[in-house]
This record gives C-alpha cells, structure tokens and sequence, in this order.
C-alpha cells in the first residue's frame, strides 16, 4: 500500500482558504483584538478562581500555573470558617440596598430639579455636582472623619448610608448627572399635561418623571450595588469592631483572622499540626475574593439586559 507523503500548505492554499473564509481582514483584525482585550480582562479572573482551588504545595510550586495538580477546596473552607459570614453577610447587604436606595431616590429628585427649574446659581451648583464626580474621596476624607466624629456616629452605619440619601454618598455626583441628561430629553408636553390633570410639582415627579426613567434607574441601581459592595476605603476608615465589618474588610484581614482562628485551636487542644504557612495562603484570600463576588454577579445576571439597554440611553457612553 503507498504511503501518501504530507504535504505543507502553501501560499497559494492559504490564499484559498482566505477567500472562502467569510472573515475578511477587517473582521480579523477587529476579532484578533477583542480576543486580546478580553483577555487582558479575563486574566486577574481567572488567575484569581484557578489559585482558589490550588493547594498549598500548589501555591509555592512554580512549575504549576493552571491545572492545579492537587485540586481542593480547603481554601475555600478555611475563607468560609474565618469570614464571620453570620455577621458580615447582613452588614454588607443592610449597607448596600439601603445605600443604593437612597442614590435612586435623592439623585434622581436632585436630577429632576437641576433639568427642569432655573434658579439663581443652578449653573454653579451643578458645576460642584460635576466637581465631586472629578475630586477623589480621599482629598475630603479627613474633614468628613472630623465632622463624624464629632457627630459621634464612628463605629455605625450612619457615615455610609445617610449621605446616599442626600445626593452625596459613592459617586453620588454621577447618579446625578446621569438623572439630569435623562430628564432634559423628556417632552415637557407630558409634565404640562399632568400639571392640567391637577398633578403638582412633587406628584409630577413621583408619577410621570421617575418611572420614564426606569432604564436609567437600572443603569444607578447596578453601579451603585456594585461600587457599595465593594467599596472598602470608608467602611475601613469608619468601622473598627469585627462584627460591624463589611465583606471586603474582612477578605483583607484574612490573615489576621486565621491567626486567631488556629491561636484558638491550639489552646483549645486541637490539631496544632498546620503551621500558618499551609494555613494561610494566597488561595484563600482569593477563594473569599470570589466567595465575596457573588452577590454582586447574581444581581447584574439577573438585571444585565436592563442594565446594557440602560447604558445606551442613559449617556454613560459619551462623557
């Protein structure tokens, strides 16, 4: 029987195989790209829940970078354990819907003042709403801390939550914009027609202006739940008791919390034969790390088609 020899393709079956294909240069190019980006994106991800299944000979070995070769949970059982999960599951949820609550609520309303009501300085006071958009948090940090403490509300919820419900708060200054640019594309045909009905000013809002809104509201709804959940430079400033912490502060104090989780095995007479290296490892920061990024995921696939058509007419786009 003859062999038959393997042939290498050549120029010329290259060029056929291009000219069939239905991706033509441009849409190659075009793809070839947004592979990369995407997997510029998709990499701290995936290198994040790969090391959450590692064990810690897997860690420390620098010859296995994406098959774990001994695939476990214990990261996530060790995270789990020292989490404190019954305290500070509540405490980020309570933080976090009554936060974004108060954005939808006081920004819009903002929102609507600032796009149907000329007043003297409007210009100037929008000029401050953009300006806090612009200026970190970290540059007023210091007279807020002031200004709680002399409140006295350090240690609560209050320094995180009330604000929101003033206009301020996480990025309240975008929520603001995004509610105005809404509002000014509004036909002011179906606000005098509510004002002929007998509607006031306040009813007009509550009952015409805000539910038109709907797209951009899911637009706060996700940025604010998202930015709340995670945000740990304020709750780490404000809450220092273990049991008022937030998710975010106690995936960064893992370490600690370990420590005195197997301080407490050890005089309790448990097994003392895990040394804090083999404890405690990069895994198990990255297993609270997506432990933690649950809830948020489970919001935005539930809102995500809202939330992309809420992205286009919203104007997050253009600025």
């Amino acid at each position: 029987m003859e062999k038959t020899k393997f042939k290498l393709p050549t120029k010329d079956d290259f060029l056929k195989i291009y000219k069939k294909s239905p991706i033509k240069g441009v849409d190659l190019f075009i793809y070839v790209m947004l592979i990369l980006m995407a997997f510029v994106f998709l990499y701290p991800f995936m290198h994040m829940v790969i090391n959450s299944f590692k064990s810690y000979s897997d860690i420390i070995n620098a010859t296995v970078k994406w098959i774990p070769k001994n695939f476990t949970l214990r990261s996530y059982e060790v995270a789990i354990a020292s989490m404190r999960l019954e305290h500070t599951l509540p405490n980020s949820l309570i933080v976090t819907v009554l936060a974004t609550i108060g954005h939808v609520v006081s920004c819009s309303y903002i929102a609507y003042g600032f796009a149907r009501y000329k007043f003297p300085l409007s210009g100037v006071f929008f000029a401050i709403v953009i300006l806090s958009i612009l200026m970190p948090i970290q540059v007023i940090i210091i007279p807020m801390y002031i200004t709680y403490s002399t409140f006295g509300v350090l240690g609560t919820y209050i320094p995180l939550i009330v604000p929101c419900f003033f206009g301020f708060g996480l990025k309240g200054g975008l929520f603001v914009f995004l509610y105005r640019q809404y509002f000014l594309g509004i036909p002011k045909s179906l606000e005098e027609a509510a004002s002929i009905d007998g509607c006031g000013p306040l009813k007009t809002f509550f009952k015409i202006a805000l539910p038109s809104a709907g797209s951009t509201t899911i637009v706060c709804i996700v940025l604010s739940l998202v930015w709340h959940w995670n945000d740990y430079y304020e709750p780490g400033l404000y809450l220092k008791e273990y049991n008022d912490m937030l998710l975010p502060q106690i995936v960064a104090s893992l370490k600690t919390l370990i420590q005195s989780m197997q301080n407490q095995l050890m005089e309790g007479g448990g097994d003392s034969s895990s040394t804090e290296g083999n404890l405690f490892h990069s895994g198990v920061v990255m297993a609270g790390t997506c432990f933690s990024m649950i809830p948020p995921m489970i919001a935005y696939l539930f809102l995500q088609r809202k939330f992309m058509e809420g992205i286009e007419r919203s104007g997050l786009t253009g600025m």
